[in-house]
């Protein structure tokens, strides 16, 4: 007898369903509330009502145009370096969402996609969309997560893009209702960050965000 096929609940872009190779398992209630521990949603997988004052609620008026998405709430008038994007690379933007009791949100591309077991909510900017709406766009997209930026933390050069990373707060937002390109949805003590995401693209983030946490 073979195990049933598992499919991600949400077809990608092309209405297709995603078939998942080898599917996360979820981590049990408990570890919700423990800032020691590791936390993994995978898609409508159970969670508590709420997290460190935060309810999980479904992001109800999310923007559905790039012109919608560049107005979205939760950018900041922040003080930002010039954004140098190399001529090989394109422009990307992402968040590295710290909560409040300490710990850090990561993804798990479904599949493996480019090669991460584990990463930060990321993606490429689209015509007309900013990098801070960028990076709130993604993060939705791939962890269900709204979120609020808070500050720049870092610019650097991936395979493909350019991309610039903010430091950033959840608002809001269900992970269990992640996207289509994530699998499962995690929080993370900072101090196994670098163990669960151990792409050496992300270490450079990491580094930054141990920078800004230890001043």
């Amino acid at each position: 007898m073979t195990d049933a096929a598992v499919f991600h609940p949400q077809p990608n872009e092309r209405g297709e369903p995603v078939l998942l190779s080898s599917p996360s398992l979820p981590t049990d209630a408990a570890s919700w509330h423990d800032p020691a521990r590791v936390a993994t949603v995978i898609p409508l997988g159970a969670l508590p009502l709420t997290l460190n004052g935060v309810p999980f609620a479904p992001w109800i008026d999310v923007p559905a145009t790039n012109a919608q998405w560049s107005d979205v709430p939760g950018q900041a008038d922040i003080a930002e370096p010039p954004f140098d994007l190399p001529s090989s690379k394109s422009p990307a933007a992402g968040v590295v969402i710290v909560e409040d009791d300490g710990r850090v949100w990561a993804v798990s591309p479904s599949n493996r996609f480019g090669g991460y077991e584990s990463t930060f909510p990321k993606g490429r900017v689209d015509p007309g969309v900013n990098l801070q709406a960028t990076a709130i766009r993604e993060a939705f997209e791939e962890s269900g997560l709204r979120v609020e930026i808070l500050a720049h933390l870092v610019d650097c050069a991936r395979t493909l893009t350019y991309t610039r990373f903010y430091l950033a707060r959840r608002v809001g937002g269900n992970p269990a209702l992640m996207g289509w390109e994530s699998q499962a949805v995690h929080l993370a003590p900072q101090a196994q960050l670098r163990e669960l995401l151990c792409n050496r693209h992300d270490r450079v983030v990491i580094e930054a965000l141990e920078g800004v946490l230890a001043r």
